[in-house]
């Protein structure tokens, strides 16, 4: 039986979820990066995440929004994909707020560089 999913139809919100619980278990990427001048660097959970090709080998990740992640990468073509475990689970939650683009997740979290 096929079914057909609009996402008007459903709303941002519900769309979001049911689109997120499509790929069973998500890996989540705690994307790290550096503002350009080097002054901040910042820690956030990104769930869109995955492997792109392994010739040339690419990792991606999505930004929902224009966050700061998304214009460090922007500015200094690199980040670091790390994996997040569910141990780690506060602390990745904790580095998920919209902090001000010159606060450090890193420091406001407690996590280790």
């Amino acid at each position: 039986m096929r079914v057909e999913f609009d996402p008007e139809a459903m709303g941002s919100t519900a769309f979001y979820r049911f689109l997120t619980s499509v790929v069973i278990p998500r890996p989540i990427a705690w994307v790290s990066t550096v503002t350009s001048d080097e002054s901040t660097e910042k820690l956030a959970p990104h769930s869109f995440f995955s492997t792109a090709s392994t010739d040339p080998p690419i990792v991606q990740f999505a930004s929902i929004g224009r966050k700061d992640s998304l214009r460090n990468v922007e500015d200094t073509g690199e980040f670091v994909a790390n994996f997040s475990s569910e141990p780690l689970l506060e602390l990745i939650n904790a580095t998920a707020i919209d902090f001000p683009r010159p606060v450090s997740e890193f420091d406001t979290a407690g996590v280790e560089r």
